[in-house]
């Protein structure tokens, strides 16, 4: 692994497990942080009217996910410490895998081009906790194919996945810092 891959690490998960309150919390206690692609496509592409919605055009907005997860990465090369990804290039292909899309050739170089620490992050599906809003449609069933998507996608590319605890959110970032082995360096 190199050592740009070993400081950056991914949380994925189903939708509504505690993934993007658990990177809040670490970015409020000073750690780099990505921000989601999948929440942030659906409210631009809402406030437009647009096409890239997974409603109406999953294709396009698997397309739209993949440029802001190789964006994201890019941004985060810019950061010294370590940096927690909400999703990655890998979320994409499973988000496509889910749906019954055909994931393009280029799609799996990306893949294999944009690297991550082998040590990925899950966040199991928790029904104490799920909630549908605006910009998450899904029902507590596909959050729970969602997580099973992610865990065939990273095991088949090679990543070791870490479930995140059933705990409160303090616990949590405890996990996680014990997990990465490193205190916040941001540049």
């Amino acid at each position: 692994m190199s050592k740009t891959a070993e400081r950056l690490f991914v949380l994925t998960g189903g939708p509504g497990s505690g993934k993007s309150a658990l990177l809040d919390a670490l970015e409020e206690k000073g750690f780099a942080r990505t921000t989601e692609a999948g929440r942030g496509i659906i409210r631009d592409q809402a406030s437009i009217n647009g096409q890239g919605l997974p409603w109406k055009n999953p294709q396009l907005f698997a397309e739209m996910m993949l440029s802001w997860e190789m964006r994201s990465y890019h941004l985060a090369l810019t950061h010294a410490g370590p940096v927690f990804f909400d999703r990655s290039v890998l979320d994409v292909i499973g988000y496509l895998r889910l749906m019954n899309l055909p994931v393009p050739s280029y799609m799996q170089q990306a893949a294999q081009t944009y690297i991550y620490h082998r040590r990925v992050f899950i966040a199991p599906p928790w029904p104490e906790i799920f909630k549908q809003d605006s910009e998450r449609k899904q029902t507590f069933a596909e959050a729970e194919r969602t997580y099973q998507a992610m865990i065939t996608t990273y095991t088949g590319y090679g990543y070791k996945l870490v479930p995140l605890p059933f705990s409160n959110i303090e616990e949590r970032i405890q996990f996680v810092i014990e997990q990465v082995g490193s205190k916040k360096n941001r540049h």
